[in-house]
């Protein structure tokens, strides 16, 4: 069978490229990884109760998406699109099959945030749900958690100039946690409620972007903005609330489990300043280069860490008990709840009859 040079290239062009970045990506970020596990015999010296505490934290920060997910799922009284009927309420454990089976895709394949969604969609098309809706309600979910990331360091400096003076209540961390989401909410409920509020807030984020970038308008930017935050609204609609405080909850139990890593070795440090260092580091985690920003998350925040006061040792430990928890835990839990549920699918009926997905 011939086959084309053109298709070949189609077909594992892109492939190539993405799996040579990340090869380059892995070995520059190599010695930090060696030097990061390293230090793993010195987890010996973690109270037990620590790591239940952690685990506690980040599954918290995934409920908090399936939450999240649910509500974008959550059946709009009246016929659906065409004159269809309504559809079910998606359940608990599809929400969190489908959220740990992607999130683990996305920490192992290259170009992971894409891998993941697909991951994710196909679990929940598979329970029954109609491939639009499902796309609909995934776009909405990220565009808000991201919307909720880019609110932090907005959030962040108020907190360096306000925060705890006393360097050893590293504790009031978990306060301040409490204290964010709250004002997260508030932020993402008027957003969503005053349309006019975030129109100039964007156009004010306009300006400054104009003056970087000449071709960029302000009301470019506004209108965009607006744009994406009536898509959210409109996935969320009926709710706000719980769709923001969910999208808080999912961010500020992570930051939580980061201040409960750096308790468990003594670390003295203004909760504000580990704020700004979480920031940092959920931004790197962005970076397409490795999955989940392998190396390069791990790398910036012990950076960071040190550099508000940190010992290097505490600073290298901490990351490595929070990433292990963070990081590397959801990947054998989330390739258990694939097997899982891929060993279901084939002993039950496909509801929605999608054998080929």
């Amino acid at each position: 069978m011939n086959v084309s040079t053109g298709a070949l290239v189609r077909r594992w062009g892109g492939r190539t490229v993405a799996l040579t970045v990340t090869g380059i990506g892995l070995y520059v970020v190599a010695p930090s990884m060696l030097a990061l596990f390293g230090a793993w015999p010195q987890l010996r010296d973690v109270q037990p109760w620590w790591f239940v505490v952690l685990v506690a934290l980040e599954a918290c920060s995934m409920a908090s998406l399936w939450w999240l997910a649910r509500l974008a799922l959550a059946p709009h009284p009246g016929p659906g699109a065409s004159g269809s009927p309504p559809r079910g309420q998606v359940g608990w454990g599809t929400t969190a099959t489908a959220q740990l089976a992607g999130n683990a895709a996305s920490k192992v394949v290259p170009g992971g945030p894409a891998a993941g969604g697909v991951v994710q969609a196909r679990v929940l098309i598979r329970a029954g749900q109609p491939p639009a809706a499902v796309a609909s309600a995934l776009t909405a979910v990220g565009l808000l958690t991201t919307g909720v990331l880019l609110l932090l360091p907005v959030l962040t400096v108020p907190a360096l100039v306000i925060g705890p003076p006393p360097a050893r209540q590293l504790q009031l961390g978990l306060l301040v946690s409490i204290l964010l989401a709250i004002v997260i909410v508030g932020c993402g409920v008027t957003a969503l409620t005053w349309r006019r509020v975030l129109e100039r807030v964007g156009r004010a984020v306009g300006y400054v972007v104009h003056a970087v970038r000449r071709g960029v308008s302000p009301q470019s930017v506004a209108t965009n903005l607006v744009a994406q935050r009536d898509r959210v609204a409109t996935a969320f609609e009926g709710h706000w609330w719980r769709a923001v405080f969910a999208a808080a909850a999912n961010r500020m139990f992570d930051y939580a489990a980061l201040v409960a890593a750096l308790m468990a070795f003594g670390v003295h440090a203004r909760p504000s300043e580990v704020l700004l260092a979480y920031v940092v580091a959920q931004a790197l985690a962005l970076i397409p280069i490795t999955p989940g920003g392998l190396g390069f998350v791990e790398s910036g925040l012990t950076t960071l860490l040190v550099l508000i006061g940190v010992s290097a040792d505490a600073a290298l430990i901490s990351t490595l008990l929070y990433r292990l928890v963070s990081f590397w835990l959801p990947i054998p839990v989330g390739a258990m709840a694939w097997a899982g549920w891929h060993l279901h699918r084939t002993t039950r009926p496909d509801p929605a009859g999608n054998a080929g997905i």
